[in-house]
């Protein structure tokens, strides 16, 4: 949540800047590792939301506890077994905290790409790192060459990193 309103006070109170650079990290600067991260990211979103749909029949959260039955006048101990439900909240509360979390680092790296004015680099970094192309790939669907890909992602990251820092 912090970072997304980041992003609002950073879009509408420090204008002009270069494109991509409110959809940054805390010190304001979106990194590379970041960027690589997306893709895996988005798969633990997945894994995490189907982990949360299994959650009730995991045996994990199966508790037991014993119950009197009084039906016949005197108390007559019985096993019930079934799924401890503060254990699956508190379980389920901890995995959604984490697919937000997530979710929102998706964010930011979305919000920086899209953020991009230049066509050819959004296209880039778009096909690099949230289609998780390899810079081969990516330079045969735009058909420039490979170390062009790599040159153009290393630059725009670099100007965009030095044109932040002079913002701070």
């Amino acid at each position: 949540m912090a970072a997304v309103i980041y992003i609002f006070v950073c879009i509408y109170i420090t204008e002009p800047m270069a494109a991509g650079q409110c959809a940054a990290g805390k010190e304001g600067i979106l990194t590379r590792k970041q960027l690589e991260q997306y893709k895996s990211k988005k798969e633990e979103i997945r894994e995490l939301e189907a982990y949360i749909s299994k959650l009730g029949s995991s045996e994990s959260l199966m508790g037991s506890s014993t119950v009197f039955d009084y039906r016949s006048g005197y108390p007559k101990p019985q096993a019930v077994v079934g799924v401890d439900r503060a254990e699956f909240w508190k379980e389920k509360e901890k995995y959604d905290k984490k697919i937000q979390e997530l979710k929102a680092d998706c964010e930011e790296v979305e919000d920086f790409i899209l953020g991009i004015e230049d066509s050819l680099m959004r296209r880039i970094f778009r096909l690099s790192y949230m289609e998780g192309m390899t810079q081969d790939s990516v330079a045969k669907d735009i058909n420039i060459h490979r170390s062009t890909v790599s040159k153009k992602i290393s630059d725009f990251l670099k100007v965009s990193h030095k044109s932040q820092k002079k913002m701070i």
